[in-house]
């Protein structure tokens, strides 16, 4: 499953997604689109984003990871890559990304009237040919690509993004969520193999706060305002020494150590504390959900650098976090007030913009690094109610 991707080598990104524009329409997108183009003029050069794009992101809309032997794409990558496109209001690179990840990881069936989730996994099979490596859909992707999805309809006033944003958070809803007793509802990780016998595996940094408000807005009916509510439970509970865990569980009435992997918080427990960051201060559960990731701050500030791996339960710190970690920790010590950490952050994040002679870019301190200075320098930003808000909507419409 996704959970044994090495993410310090460059978790696999995977942009893709498709609205199911006609195929006539979209061949031409798609040519056209061979060269990347970030909002130009008055909305503002996002040079770090043009050069993400042409790293990693083929002119067929797949995002690629190099550092893989699989040379493998992940819908994650792909959800990521489309948010970035909507912050860079660059709406060619969305469809061309939409369309990769619908024909390929949807095998075509991703129209409101006919969607299967995504598969996570693509790449280069052991015979040498490229396809799904892994059918099973990872959760945290497919809430961001509804997201995004939901975004685009409402910010680019496109009704067919709308409707299978719509379609997809159904989805998400029949095929991985679950109830837990005296908690409420719960994001399962994906739809298969999860849940074994008495234990039910989680993974606290599949829940954004800003994305389920989102969602919750968009779809009041859904159970997301309940699900955030649970999903700060579960990070509050399972961070009892201020450090998210990369996995936990469930088992017998209570939120416990991850069974598989421990309680380690590494590559993906790093993105609990982005998450945070970004919420909307005016949330309700912006403020204590920062306080329950307390630790974080106060071993940056003791050692002057975030550990690569830290245990959950007793705070036990090992290694030095990679360039990513600062991108991921950039919003969070913003929405602290911690002007030390920020500035630390800024100056590592300069750093990974620089680029290190001889080292290839790594697909996750870019993505990481594109939410982080995405964030602080004001490219984009999220409501009280979830909603995006690029820096281009003002200057552009």
């Amino acid at each position: 499953m996704r959970f044994g991707i090495n993410r310090k080598q460059g978790l696999a990104v995977a942009l893709g997604l498709t609205l199911g524009l006609a195929a006539s329409a979209g061949s031409a997108r798609l040519a056209k689109a061979a060269q990347p183009a970030a909002a130009p003029g008055a909305c503002g050069d996002w040079s770090a984003y043009r050069t993400f794009v042409e790293r990693f992101v083929q002119a067929d809309g797949r995002v690629i990871d190099y550092s893989t032997p699989t040379q493998q794409t992940t819908s994650e990558g792909q959800s990521y890559g489309l948010f970035f496109a909507l912050v860079a209001n660059d709406r060619a690179t969305f469809d061309r990304l939409l369309n990769w990840t619908r024909a390929n990881l949807a095998a075509n069936q991703f129209d409101p009237q006919n969607l299967r989730l995504p598969a996570w996994l693509w790449g280069r099979k052991a015979d040498g040919s490229y396809g799904v490596l892994d059918p099973n859909s990872a959760s945290d992707s497919d809430l961001w690509i509804a997201y995004d999805l939901l975004q685009a309809g409402r910010l680019w006033h496109e009704p067919a993004y709308t409707q299978l944003g719509q379609a997809l958070a159904a989805r998400i809803v029949r095929d991985e969520t679950t109830s837990l007793p005296g908690v409420g509802p719960m994001l399962l990780p994906g739809p298969q193999g999860f849940r074994d016998g008495g234990v039910t595996r989680l993974n606290p940094s599949y829940l954004p706060l800003p994305v389920l408000r989102a969602l919750a807005h968009e779809l009041p009916g859904g159970p997301w305002a309940k699900l955030a509510e649970s999903a700060y439970k579960l990070v509050k509970t399972t961070s009892p020494q201020g450090f998210a865990a990369d996995w936990a569980a469930w088992q017998n009435g209570q939120f416990v150590v991850d069974p598989k992997n421990g309680d380690i918080g590494s590559y993906d427990a790093i993105r609990v504390y982005l998450w945070a960051g970004l919420a909307s201060p005016a949330d309700p559960l912006a403020k204590p959900w920062l306080a329950a990731l307390g630790g974080m701050r106060a071993k940056v500030e003791q050692n002057g650098y975030p550990p690569e791996k830290v245990s959950s339960t007793n705070g036990t710190a090992s290694g030095e976090g990679p360039l990513s970690y600062w991108g991921a920790l950039a919003p969070y010590f913003k929405a602290l007030g911690d002007a030390h950490g920020l500035g630390l952050a800024r100056t590592h994040l300069a750093a990974l913009d620089a680029g290190v002679p001889g080292r290839e870019p790594v697909y996750y301190d870019r993505v990481l690094g594109l939410f982080g200075t995405g964030f602080v320098d004001g490219r984009y930003r999220f409501d009280e109610s979830g909603r995006l808000v690029p820096g281009w909507r003002n200057a552009c419409d």
